[in-house]
């Protein structure tokens, strides 16, 4: 860079006036080359030549990104070439299709008398591109179910829906593209937009889509009704008498507890019916551990509206005598 500064400045007016006009007799050639090239014909170019494809678009829908574009082989004038590869003031090609939902694509060989006429002063020499695929629906209206999406923690701890979900209306009428409604199976899962739900749920739940069709769906509802009831699990223990079974007489337990504490979950529905059962810790010397001479505690009676039941102890040694 250096050097080139102190050539220039080593360069008298005359020498540097006398490149200038050099340099602009060589734009001036280069220029009438150019022109004079481009008034030519019989020039051949591979152009990628705008389409449109033209369907009723109320009846139908595309799934997937139409193809604007094909590749084609003209021969012609410099200029118009030039214009068509540099897609200056270029109108699409428009491919009309009548049912696009019963084919997925067409053959470029069946367009070609149309295009070339189209390309006029061009002359279309071939199909460079063979096939135009499309990915079009036919649109239609189908009822899909509502359920409520339970991925996440809909309930608070120790909750349980104490009846059924009540959704109303329990069908919604979703309007889009046979494809896109296939993939939902039927079904549109709600969020009910609460968590740990505690109490009685009575509220209008807007509805959506999911984000990925929301682009072809469209929901003729705009809200449901739900409603459902629930109900706590109390924890409670209670002290259990023991009751051996079936014991031989050299049979006992290695430590024997005063009594057994049992653990539980119970409906709180069900609180007022607990008094009217009398518990028992039962030890049936037939179902020990032979392995191991263990055994395992059990409760009857056992209600079914106690859960999650444990014991303490909840396994027992045995000890047996010599006869």
């Amino acid at each position: 860079m250096a050097k080139l500064k102190k050539l220039l400045t080593n360069l008298n007016p005359q020498k540097i006036a006398n490149m200038k006009v050099a340099a602009l007799c060589f734009l001036a050639a280069a220029t009438f080359w150019v022109l004079n090239a481009l008034n030519k014909d019989n020039y051949n170019t591979v152009v990628d030549y705008p389409i449109e494809i033209v369907f009723d678009d109320t009846e139908f829908m595309p799934v997937e990104e139409l193809p604007s574009r094909i590749k084609i082989e003209i021969n012609g004038n410099g200029w118009d070439l030039l214009r068509k590869y540099f897609k200056i003031n270029e109108s699409p090609f428009l491919i009309e299709i009548n049912n696009p939902s019963t084919k997925n694509y067409i053959l470029t060989s069946e367009l070609r008398r149309t295009l070339a006429e189209n390309l006029t002063p061009s002359v279309l020499v071939s199909m460079v591109t063979d096939t135009i695929k499309f990915n079009i629906d036919k649109i239609v209206t189908r009822k899909v179910k509502i359920e409520i999406d339970t991925t996440s923690t809909t309930l608070a701890q120790n909750f349980r829906l104490g009846s059924s979900i009540n959704i109303d209306p329990p069908f919604v009428d979703i309007k889009g593209p046979t494809s896109v409604l296939q993939e939902l199976e039927g079904v549109l899962k709600v969020n009910l937009g609460e968590d740990k739900i505690n109490k009685e749920f009575n509220k209008l739940i807007p509805l959506t889509l999911p984000s990925a069709y929301t682009d072809f769906l469209t929901l003729e509802d705009e809200s449901v009704q739900v409603k459902f009831e629930v109900f706590q699990m109390l924890e409670g223990n209670k002290r259990l008498k023991i009751k051996m079974l079936n014991f031989p007489k050299n049979v006992s337990l290695a430590q024997e507890p005063a009594n057994i504490i049992m653990s539980y979950f119970i409906d709180e529905r069900k609180v007022a019916e607990l008094s009217e059962y009398e518990f028992e810790a039962i030890l049936n010397y037939n179902n020990r551990d032979r392995e191991d001479s263990t055994i395992f505690v059990e409760v009857k009676p056992k209600p079914v509206f106690l859960e999650k039941i444990k014991f303490e102890p909840e396994v027992l040694k045995l000890k047996y005598d010599k006869p």
